[in-house]
């Protein structure tokens, strides 16, 4: 039986709710009214649709502004800034990296120094004297492309009481752009909020688009955008920036250059349709950089890329990313990372399509870092723009794969824990058949004939990376990835991943055909309670059929349905800060939060029949972007889950995750904790 487990965000109905307002678990009781959905405006057509038709790769300067690293930022923090040090950092690109795709310089913050006459950005002139335009045209002359930072919202600089003229909008005024409050804006609170009921803030973010066109800006990074970055949840409008977006959407597709758009920093994944419709790529994340003697490390925060990933998987594609961050794997001496994490850091930039851009000293890169940058294999597997996903997050050893239209599957082996270990990709649950070619990419080499898996001892936090092609490609390959996603006494919800070349789908249980169709879903209904199955699922074609998929094998619940076990019971034991708050919208209106370091919950008496698997689901709550625990069952064997957060600082919706767990017969108990940070807050379980 394979433990995978997937994450379900279920947005409760619109009501008032409480929510907690920190960011680590606290609930303070507050009122807010919950969307179940967030759906964009019809946005302006991309106009040049070719600036993102792949992951972008170059280099940005903000991991050396934020280091301490000796002699980076000699003037104080962020001083690296400056024309010459981008300039020299560009000279370095287009020597060494440009070549392998590399072409962007991305200029971040402190390249400005208040606005113009119209409100709109200058450059720092101690910094960049000759301008920004002048910097570009020399990027330009490299053969490079110019990108330049910017943050939503009215800079407070710039207002000046309100009358300040907004550039070829007669009659427009500061005053017109912003609510007469002055209410503020941005992840900082650093501007003023921008009404756009009002015609002239159109005509604002026309201005400075435009602006930024005339330099020769060929990449726009937004910063400070909610809901997001532990702000913006539904009760706190001011930091909700999606009619700022849809307007610089609209304005860069008519400033009359092709210009890249993204968005920073750590989007709420409940309004990903709008950052979809209205941008090129959004960060996922907060910053990668460690903000102390090296660039980054791999507990600050590198590692925390592979839990806060997955739900954002389907809303890459073309014309738009998934940006992870920094990459800073070029300068072992800078980065704060060996050599396995700085490949593992490399290895799963690229097999999830993330923009490729390195944050080190171009001028240092040692000859491992180098190697890394420009591996053409890795490249091209970051550049087709096919996300993977992971067979399994219940363990710190993990398996991500993805499909490949050649029929070949690239598999990436992640071992995060601390201690060296041993991961395991089993052929069957990623849907290859028979005997294949197995390509160690890293070590360039080739095995043949291979079978049944791959299989790696990795060091803690090492990893491999495979190209997997099967020997021979039938008609129909096996569905990958075979997950239980629901259950109750009679039904068991089945997905799984799409079988190349088929047309439909039989299901099976206990060996009997249980379901038929085309979708990659199925409810499977008719079965008996508390009783053991075993699934699998072929692809059919025609008269040809796959062979059947990895099984999932679980019981079905008690009759009735699944048993309900409240967090907050008197039976469950708390210890350390963990305590009970209320939570309008949770079960019982209650849940347990503060969790995590040496807090723990423990649900007791979850009792079943038999010995065996079973479908454990758990509601919780979670504003951040996303959470983890341990749950450990009966003192003994234990799983990792990853709470999937709304990243808004939104403590009051509950969501809901699963996986199959191991429970004895009788009573038994589910602890829950992480003896290395917060957890999400936990409503129930059932089972």
């Amino acid at each position: 039986m394979s433990l995978r487990r997937r994450t379900t965000i279920v947005l409760a109905a619109v009501a008032l709710v409480s929510t907690a307002a920190a960011t680590a678990p606290a609930d303070a009781a507050r009122s807010s009214v919950v969307p179940t959905t967030v759906q964009a405006r019809q946005p302006a057509p991309a106009a040049y649709p070719q600036v993102a038709a792949r992951p972008y790769m170059g280099w940005s300067s903000w991991s050396l502004q934020s280091t301490n690293y000796p002699g980076v930022n000699p003037d104080g923090p962020g001083s690296f800034i400056s024309e010459k040090n981008i300039l020299t950092q560009a000279q370095a690109l287009a020597t060494k990296l440009k070549p392998y795709g590399y072409e962007y310089i991305n200029v971040d913050a402190g390249w400005q120094d208040g606005g113009d006459e119209y409100g709109r950005p200058v450059a720092n002139p101690k910094r960049f004297p000759r301008g920004m335009k002048a910097v570009g045209d020399d990027l330009h002359k490299l053969g490079l492309k110019f990108g330049i930072y910017t943050v939503v919202g009215l800079g407070m600089d710039v207002y000046r009481d309100g009358n300040t003229p907004i550039y070829d909008a007669p009659g427009c005024f500061t005053r017109d752009l912003v609510y007469p409050d002055l209410r503020k804006t941005n992840g900082w609170d650093s501007a003023y909020k921008i009404n756009y009921a009002s015609p002239c803030a159109q005509k604002y973010a026309d201005s400075i688009a435009r602006l930024f066109a005339s330099w020769g800006v060929d990449f726009i990074k937004m910063d400070g955008v909610g809901p997001g970055s532990w702000k913006g949840a539904p009760d706190d409008p001011n930091h909700n920036n999606t009619e700022d977006i849809e307007a610089w959407w609209r304005a860069v597709q008519n400033a009359g250059r092709p210009m890249m758009y993204t968005l920073s920093w750590s989007l709420s994944h409940r309004y990903a349709d709008v950052w979809k419709q209205n941008s090129n790529g959004w960060r996922i994340d907060t910053d990668v950089e460690c903000y102390c003697d090296t660039i980054v490390r791999w507990d600050s925060s590198v590692k925390q890329r592979w839990w806060d990933l997955p739900q954002w998987i389907d809303d890459a594609g073309p014309g738009h990313s998934n940006n992870l961050d920094a990459l800073n794997v070029g300068v072992g001496e800078m980065d704060g990372l060996n050599e396995a994490e700085r490949q593992s850091y490399l290895t799963f930039w690229a097999i999830n399509a993330a923009p490729l851009f390195a944050g080190d000293d171009l001028t240092k890169l040692d000859a491992y870092g180098l190697k890394l940058l420009t591996n053409r294999e890795v490249i091209a597997i970051d550049q087709s723009g096919n996300p993977a996903r992971p067979l399994n997050q219940d363990q710190l050893q993990q398996v991500w794969y993805a499909k490949n239209a050649d029929g070949s599957t690239t598999v990436a082996l992640f071992n995060l824990a601390d201690a060296p270990a041993t991961v395991t990709g089993k052929f069957d649950e990623l849907g290859i058949d028979g005997k294949a070619t197995v390509r160690d990419i890293w070590a360039n080499q080739n095995t043949r004939n291979v079978s049944g898996q791959v299989s790696a001892a990795l060091p803690a936090h090492g990893s491999k990376l495979y190209k997997i092609t099967p020997n021979s490609k039938g008609l129909v390959t096996i569905p990958a990835d075979l997950t239980a996603t629901d259950v109750s006494d009679t039904t068991v919800s089945l997905t799984w991943r799409p079988s190349t070349g088929a047309t439909s789908y039989q299901v099976f249980a206990n060996g009997k055909q249980v379901a038929t169709g085309a979708s990659t879903n199925v409810v499977v209904s008719g079965l008996r309670p508390q009783t053991r199955y075993t699934f699998t699922v072929n692809g059919v074609r025609g008269a040809s059929m796959s062979n059947a998929s990895a099984p999932v094998t679980m019981f079905t619940s008690s009759s009735g349905g699944p048993v309900r076990y409240e967090a907050e019971a008197p039976s469950s034991t708390l210890t350390g800060s963990a305590s009970v708050n209320g939570c309008s919208l949770c079960s019982g209106g209650a849940k347990v939060g503060n969790i995590g370091y040496s807090s723990t919950v423990t649900l007791n008496d979850i009792t079943v029949p038999e010995t065996g698997t079973y479908l454990v689901k758990i509601a919780y709550t979670d504003g951040d972007t996303s959470r983890q625990s341990m749950l450990k069952v009966n003192g003994a064997e234990s799983y990792w889950v990853n709470y999937h957060g709304l990243g808004d600082n939104d403590w009051g919706t509950p969501q809901v995750t699963y996986l199959p767990m191991k429970l004895t017969a009788g009573p038994n108990s589910i602890q829950v904790s992480n003896p290395n940070g917060y957890i999400a807050d936990i409503d129930w379980i059932t089972v």
